[in-house]
């Protein structure tokens, strides 16, 4: 039997989502022509974004369809780089950000873009005093809504304060903070000015039970930016190409199930994830649990086991049929140390030595049992390498 608890990179794909897909895929029609199946598919394609506007508390009009979380990254930070204004060239990023903006913003660097890094605290949050001290003149902010390794949930409504306060544009990575931390898009901008504090907040739906190849950005109708695809005016002209009508469908469906569920599932998440750092501190009494110990995401449980080799236990676990993981899945099958745990103050050695275990909507007591018989002898395993 599998236990799957790595939910962090990807939940499996919810069966009414996968209903929502195929009943859409049966529409025959370009959701840009001006035909009768056309405007079918137009109009299912403008109900979902009406779905996930309401969701996210925006205006249906703010959110652009995506591929993902990495497009909607790369979209929002190159888009507002490219539309900064005269003599800005400043770009505001925490240590301890998701690949996708990390290297988004190494690539603007090379484009002549000056980084303002700004240290997290040992827990990974984003202190909002300093991310503030940080911004004036900055071209642009980015930050993670919750930490996506370590589950550390920041001061969202704080860093958008600050960025509205310095003028600055700002963008948040809500990847892995939807569906587990409520979120509203207008609350957050409050009465912000255009095109500061607040401009961008990407998703993905592969995160929540949508299929995986869909996701959004909302882009606030005040901001300036670019767009990346050219080729058509469709979504306000900020991506060009035909629109996923099917995954826009999958994606309202997973978002609103989510979001009917969210705070039930937290607390049952919560209590699961209590249980097994619990059990795992019983059996490897070195194990140290990272990130806030309460201000987290309810199914992370992200774990330091001195000694141990991460991508050693993680295989061990892997062959008693648990599925887990040593950081971002982004950087799967790259044996390197974790830069959140490092940037939390950790050597490297101990950012080797890291794993962690996240729940979702289909995680049982018998996946955290299953974790329990195992992890003291993997890690001793991956201790000595006997």
């Amino acid at each position: 039997m599998s236990h799957y608890l790595d939910h962090a990179a990807t939940s499996p794909l919810r069966p009414e989502a996968r209903e929502a897909w195929l009943e859409a895929s049966g529409i025959v029609g370009n959701a840009s022509s001006t035909h009768g199946a056309g405007q079918d598919a137009r109009r299912l394609l403008e109900e979902s974004r009406e779905r996930v506007a309401a969701v996210l508390g925006c205006e249906p009009i703010e959110v652009v369809f995506t591929s993902g979380g990495t497009e909607s990254i790369n979209f929002a930070l190159r888009g507002l780089w490219i539309e900064r204004a005269d003599g800005t060239d400043a770009v505001v990023m925490p240590d301890a950000e998701h690949h996708a903006t990390m290297d988004t913003v190494a690539s603007l660097v090379r484009d002549g873009a000056v980084l303002r890094a700004v240290p997290v605290t040992p827990q990974a949050r984003v202190p909002v005093d300093v991310f503030a001290a940080a911004l004036p003149g900055a071209a642009l902010a980015t930050a993670l809504v919750a930490n996506n390794e370590v589950g550390t949930v920041n001061d969202a409504a704080g860093l958008a304060r600050s960025a509205a306060d310095a003028g600055v544009p700002l963008h948040l990575d809500a990847v892995s903070a939807l569906g587990h931390v409520g979120i509203s898009f207008a609350a957050l901008r409050g009465d912000a000015a255009p095109g500061i504090g607040l401009v961008a907040m990407s998703i993905a739906g592969h995160k929540i039970g949508a299929p995986v190849g869909i996701g959004a950005v909302v882009v606030a109708r005040s901001a300036r930016i670019a767009a990346l695809l050219h080729g058509g005016a469709q979504q306000r002209s900020l991506r060009a190409g035909t629109q996923d009508v099917p995954g826009a469908a999958a994606l309202a469906v997973a978002m609103e199930l989510a979001e009917t569920e969210r705070e039930g599932e937290e607390e049952r998440l919560g209590a699961l994830r209590d249980r097994l750092v619990d059990g795992i501190r019983v059996r490897v009494p070195g194990a140290q649990l990272l990130g806030d110990p309460v201000e987290r995401l309810g199914g992370n449980a992200h774990l330091l086991f001195p000694g141990a080799v991460g991508e050693s236990m993680l295989f061990l676990l892997d062959m008693a049929g648990i599925a887990a993981s040593t950081g971002s899945a982004c950087q799967a099958g790259v044996a390197e140390p974790s830069h959140v745990v490092m940037a939390m103050g950790h050597d490297e050695r101990a950012a080797r030595s890291v794993l962690r275990f996240s729940l979702g909507r289909t995680s049982t007591d018998a996946d955290v049992d299953a974790v329990l018989a195992v992890i003291a002898d993997a890690a001793r395993r991956a201790s000595t390498g006997a």
